[in-house]
């Protein structure tokens, strides 16, 4: 679940949720752009270039393969968003080296992502 703390989301004029406005912990002027699912899109800059930086991602960043680490396995697992909400993360996996699941196999993941996702 995306943290209370984290409450300036980050809305399309349409009022699509893009991503939210994470706060630098030892700046209050200071903001991490990071999609609706917790990953950063940017590093920390003020609010206005930090919604600047969401308007221009779009929500490109949810067509995008992604790799998954995954505990007990040395390389991460090539994935698609499936379903990405402010609760929770699913992904299938695409990749036909992995062996533990098929093609198609849905993995859901506690939002944010901590760090198991990164772009492929």
């Amino acid at each position: 679940m995306i943290p209370a703390h984290w409450a300036r989301h980050h809305r399309r004029e349409d009022g699509e949720l893009l991503g939210y406005l994470r706060p630098v912990d030892d700046n209050p002027l200071l903001f991490t752009p990071v999609t609706v699912f917790g990953h950063p899109l940017g590093a920390p800059t003020n609010e206005h270039h930090a919604r600047q930086c969401l308007d221009r991602m779009g929500l490109s960043y949810l067509a995008q393969d992604w790799l998954l680490s995954l505990p007990g396995s040395p390389e991460p697992v090539a994935v698609q968003i499936v379903e990405a909400t402010p609760q929770q993360l699913r992904v299938k996996n695409i990749d036909y080296g992995y062996a533990d699941a098929d093609i198609g196999h849905i993995f859901a993941l506690d939002v944010p992502a901590a760090g198991q996702l990164h772009p492929r």
